[in-house]
């Protein structure tokens, strides 16, 4: 059993070409060189499942929870892939970070690969609420916090983490681009250690039914406690 305590998944769409899951946070997608502590994964467990080979067609960080999408053959997989590339799927996500963010923000910062190659890279960012609480931290005698819907333009390695970072409003819970002393005073004031990220919503259309469809997808257990100890749960209907 791997750090999410995952035996099967949250199907939340499914027909003949794709099935959709909930990911918890701390589930790989597949196997990974970078992380031999796992023992289980998404592409594993689904394909188990559903007793036939599935193929993710995009990527989700495993500290991210949220939808996540497979083929079910070779071929949607292919058509899948090529949309995801060329931008015609889009995502939005939930995150919350430390401390007020502007209500609307465009982050258009190019990010670094692995090799070097410079990509560019674009994020839209609203913030849907915010809150301060009366913990204090450093020197500050509460703590700001915010809750934001991003969207990506596109979709680099870790460009969400990478971007809030950027802008000095790291995601709460990630390492290693956010904030080491807000995700120590997460784990000590509220026992938490989950990065506070979720992969709301897809909205493609369906290469087969040729019809608009959005997959949408609840916040995990952990993500919904904590908008509730901020004060946020009134800012979010899913």
């Amino acid at each position: 059993m791997n750090s999410s305590g995952t035996t099967s998944l949250e199907i939340i769409y499914q027909d003949e070409f794709l099935v959709a899951v909930n990911k918890p946070h701390g589930l790989l997608v597949h196997r990974s060189p970078i992380a031999v502590d796992a023992d289980e994964f998404a592409v594993q467990i689904l394909r188990n499942q559903l007793g036939q080979k599935v193929y993710p067609v995009h990527r989700l960080d495993r500290k991210t929870g949220g939808v996540l999408l497979f083929a079910l053959s070779e071929e949607m997989n292919s058509v899948m892939q090529q949309m995801f590339a060329a931008g015609t799927v889009h995502k939005h996500y939930f995150a919350i970070v430390r401390g007020f963010t502007p209500d609307t923000l465009e982050i258009d910062y190019p990010l670094k690969k692995e090799d070097g190659q410079i990509q560019d890279a674009q994020t839209s960012l609203v913030t849907l609420a915010k809150t301060e609480i009366e913990v204090a931290f450093g020197k500050h005698p509460t703590s700001r916090y915010s809750l934001v819907k991003l969207t990506p333009a596109t979709g680099r390695m870790h460009q969400l983490r990478k971007h809030m970072a950027h802008i000095f409003h790291p995601i709460i819970g990630d390492r290693p681009h956010g904030c080491n002393k807000q995700n120590r005073f997460f784990m000590e004031h509220f026992s938490m250690t989950t990065m506070l990220l979720h992969a709301a919503s897809v909205t493609f259309l369906h290469p087969q039914t040729k019809k608009e469809t959005t997959i949408e997808a609840v916040r995990q257990a952990e993500f919904q406690r904590m908008t509730k100890v901020l004060g946020f749960d009134h800012s979010l209907n899913s």
